[in-house]
């Protein structure tokens, strides 16, 4: 790399430190209390020093990766070093993560974050390669994989690697720089004495009202928000994930429609907590403070439920990392009668690594099959319940099957969980009005390789005129990039939603702050967009097309309405997708091995093996395809697979 290319670089990357720069010795001790000194390793030839933190989400994924490079680089010359440098990260929380990743190579805390500043270190997880004079060669991150918001099956660079192996060859590092993403790293701050805005007098209302929902013990958010000492370490991060509008999640555009869930949060809370910030995130007179928040660690329904009814006999097992695909458990609650349902909640087992959870109704007789069915409840960290108002309730045909569908988020160390959802049963005789889930689908469409904004409507069309909509969800996959509802009504048309900035990782249903009366003749028209180009993170492959179909790497243009009707008024049945027969569920079948066939065949043998599938495939679904054991999976085996799953769905 040239001088003026690498100085362009060093500028736009804002490298902490100039490569090429030596590094001073320093001394940290690690959560034992033994003393480690740089210098203690001048025999080595290559440090690793990586700032890491306990409560961080990639730090957590990227704990066991680095734990792996060490074991590999040990013979090779090469020492790893970790550095901790976060207020709020205890010795006994360091020590915690070092046994809950099996960290073994050293793990030190820099209190005052000395070290840190002397690096110009920024985030967690953050490496510094460093040659045998202790020049610095490599700063950022470890390689691609896991990003903010996405985890990619597999990297698709390795530049803490690469950095390493070109060092112990005697080469110029190609890359010296690669920036790193993750969590600020809390440093000590000093703050404003004057400042008008503290976290007694403001900031704690603010994230009572907007974030310790779920950023509390036992929930999935990353860290705890509710007291000044962790609130106050996680200031930096906090502002970069309010002004990216990653946090509150909320994806609707404010411009069209008002919504009960909201979790907009105002400029003016905003402002304050940029100002807050910004002098240093001083603590004010804690008299002022807000009384703590008490949460119900049980049911939240009307009553205790009439029934619960678990995803699986046994617990899901999750990875300690990568990516877990969407998983469905379809299950018989055993309802020999119609059932009417006045209120659902879907809690987790396990909080700490289920995203969310999605129950759907398959009534008997259907072929549906993952997801695609009458929804009944949902989890999604902050919003779980669903309870109607009075006179209103959903029928659950008798002999029908419950579908939860999934969202398992890796924590870096290996997880159970055992969801269930409980049903508060109505008198049938006090029902007035039926809520249902109606369903707009389009199938016929294929997104262009490399397109970045490709367009595909579909229409809820023929709704009963006494309907009245309560919500929309809408579903997409990976490349899905916005989602539009528009009502179309005597020549006139008007925006209900708007999603400009879809975002897999957050099944939101909008609920309507008005529920809106459907009258003769109006339609509403989806419109989405999806993002096939290398600019989209999370694109499993630009260079495929893609068709409709169930798995993440395939794609989906599918709405959901809730509704109510007069109990009596209308005969109105979820919409189902008819049965097939023989012949055209042969056709679906080869039809899903060839497209599994040609993605995952890297060597073109016509046999797919655990190293040319996706991670979570060769560890949850290979030995249901590999039907004779052989560990290898063929085009009969596939095309036998889809046509059992069709059978399964059926029954």
């Amino acid at each position: 790399m040239n001088a003026l290319l690498f100085a362009a670089v060093l500028a736009t990357a804002n490298v902490p430190v100039a490569i090429g720069e030596s590094i001073s010795d320093f001394k940290l001790d690690d959560f034992s209390g033994k003393t480690h000194a740089l210098s203690d390793y001048r025999d080595r030839s290559v440090v690793v020093i990586a700032f890491l933190g306990t409560e961080c989400p990639l730090a957590k994924l990227y704990g066991p990766r680095l734990q792996e490079m060490s074991e590999r680089y040990a013979d090779r010359g090469v020492q790893f070093l970790g550095v901790n440098s976060n207020t709020q990260d205890t010795l006994a929380e360091i020590s915690a993560y070092a046994r809950k990743h099996q960290i073994d190579f050293p793990l030190l805390k820099d209190a005052g974050n000395r070290i840190a500043d002397q690096l110009r270190a920024k985030r967690t997880p953050e490496v510094f390669v460093l040659d045998q004079d202790r020049s610095l060669r490599y700063w950022g991150r470890i390689d691609d994989q896991f990003g903010v918001g996405y985890v990619r099956d597999e990297p698709t660079g390795f530049p803490l690697r690469n950095a390493i192996d070109q060092l112990l060859e005697g080469r110029e590092v190609e890359q010296p720089v690669a920036e790193s993403v993750g969590c600020y790293i809390g440093r000590v701050r000093e703050k404003v004495a004057d400042s008008e805005v503290t976290y007694s007098n403001q900031i704690a209302r603010i994230l009572q009202k907007n974030c310790v929902e779920c950023h509390r013990d036992g929930e999935i958010a990353p860290f705890t928000l509710n007291d000044y000492d962790s609130a106050s370490a996680w200031a930096d991060t906090i502002v970069e994930v309010v002004k990216d509008q990653r946090m509150p999640p909320w994806h609707a555009n404010p411009e069209f429609g008002e919504f009960v869930n909201s979790r907009l949060m105002s400029e003016e809370e905003k402002k304050q907590l940029f100002d807050w910030a910004a002098a240093g995130a001083p603590e004010g007179d804690p008299a002022q403070q807000p009384e703590p928040l008490t949460f119900t660690d049980g049911w939240r329904l009307p009553r205790q439920p009439d029934q619960v009814v678990g995803m699986s006999s046994t617990p899901f097992e999750v990875a300690a990392e990568d990516t877990v695909d969407y998983q469905y458990f379809v299950v018989d609650p055993g309802f020999k009668e119609d059932k009417w349902v006045s209120a659902a909640e879907v809690i987790p087992g396990n909080r700490s690594v289920v995203h969310h959870a999605i129950v759907f109704i398959r009534p008997p007789g259907s072929i549906q099959k993952n997801g695609i069915g009458s929804w009944l409840s949902a989890y999604v960290p902050g919003q779980m319940s669903t309870a109607l108002p009075p006179g209103q309730a959903m029928l659950i045909p008798a002999g029908s099957k419950f579908i939860f569908q999934m969202h398992y988020t890796p924590i870096g160390s290996a997880q159970q969980d055992l969801t269930k959802v409980g049903l508060v049963f109505a008198d049938p005789a006090e029902v007035t009005h039926r809520a249902l889930t109606l369903i707009s689908i389009n199938r016929k469409f294929e997104i262009p390789p490399h397109d970045p904004n490709f367009q595909a409507n579909a229409w809820l069309e023929n709704v009963p005129e006494n309907a009245t909509l309560r919500a929309i969800a809408p579903h997409m996959h990976l490349r899905g990039k916005s989602f539009r509802f528009v009502l179309h009504q005597d020549g006139e048309q008007k925006v209900l939603l708007d999603v400009p900035k879809y975002d897999f990782n957050w099944q939101h249903s909008y609920q309507f702050s008005e529920p809106l009366e459907i009258r003769d003749g109006m339609r509403i028209e989806c419109v989405a967009h999806f993002d096939n180009s290398e600019g989209n993170p999370v694109n499993p492959d630009p260079s495929q097309p893609v068709r409709w179909g169930d798995q993440t790497w395939e794609e989906m243009v599918v709405a959901y309405f809730g509704v109510t009707i007069p109990r009596d008024d209308q005969k109105i049945e979820i919409r189902q997708e008819g049965q097939r027969d023989q012949t055209q569920n042969l056709q679906d079948a080869e039809r899903n091995a060839r497209r599994i066939m040609k993605r995952f065949d890297k060597n073109e043998d016509g046999m797919l093996s655990r190293n040319e599938v996706p991670k979570a495939m060769a560890v949850f679904a290979f030995s249901r395809f590999d039907a004779d054991g052989d560990d290898r999976i063929s085009f009969e085996e596939a095309r036998e697979y889809a046509l059992r799953s069709n059978k399964s769905a059926n029954e």
